[in-house]
């Protein structure tokens, strides 16, 4: 069973637009039928097709097919996350048991739905939506690093949200096909990795290379001070 249609939040009092609502309803469907459609262009008509939507409509509605419905997925899994990691006081947890918790509230929003997951799963590992894939898991990432409590503004913001897709599509794959205890695993010796990159930046000045450069330029430009 499938949980009730995820309608986005509009402004108080506002009911969603068509187009989300039926974004919502689509995917619902999509979810029932994936396990025995797959994830492809067959799934999105049939899909469409439940919700009373013409070809025109579809194209309208999923312009890029199965590979918008793919990031529904995603985004709605994101969502049901960020739903469960409300609960939580992030402030009052240490930052492992942060990206710990945030991780293993990904994977259990996307086995909510595992059938059709790994469906999706699989689309998205073909070569020419791996762009795709890739984009789905930074955005996950970002999502669960401003939940942690994540300001960062400089290269950092970047390094992090690089090392936690690199966490999270792995063991996406892992928990989808070879079970939460075989993700679980890989997640925690990911995790002791990634305490020990932070550990060992910790006081870098990474920025330092960038001023020396800018310093010979100056120089080159304007000469040594007298």
């Amino acid at each position: 069973m499938t949980d009730a249609p995820h309608l986005p939040k509009t402004l108080a009092g506002e009911e969603p637009d068509w187009a989300e609502a039926m974004e919502q309803g689509v995917l619902d469907a999509a979810v029932r039928l994936a396990p025995e459609l797959g994830w492809n262009a067959r799934l999105v008509r049939a899909a469409c097709a439940t919700e009373g939507l013409s070809p025109g409509d579809q194209e309208l509605l999923l312009p890029n097919g199965a590979r918008d419905l793919a990031a529904l997925l995603s985004r709605r899994q994101d969502a049901r996350a960020l739903g469960t990691l409300g609960t939580l006081d992030a402030a009052a947890l240490k930052i492992r048991e942060r990206i710990s918790r945030a991780v293993a509230a990904r994977l259990d929003a996307g086995a909510q739905d595992l059938a059709a997951t790994r469906r999706c799963a699989g689309f998205l590992a073909l070569p020419g939506n791996a762009d795709l894939g890739l984009k789905l898991a930074w955005e996950s990432a970002d999502r669960l690093w401003l939940w942690a409590g994540d300001t960062a503004t400089d290269w950092n913001h970047y390094s992090k949200r690089a090392i936690l897709s690199g966490i999270l599509v792995p063991a996406m794959i892992l928990r989808w096909f070879d079970g939460p205890e075989v993700a679980e695993a890989f997640v925690s010796s990911r995790i002791d990795n990634v305490m020990a990159f932070e550990k060992w930046k910790a006081g870098k000045d990474f920025d330092a290379p960038g001023r020396r450069v800018l310093d010979v330029l100056s120089r080159l430009r304007y000469g040594d001070a007298a």
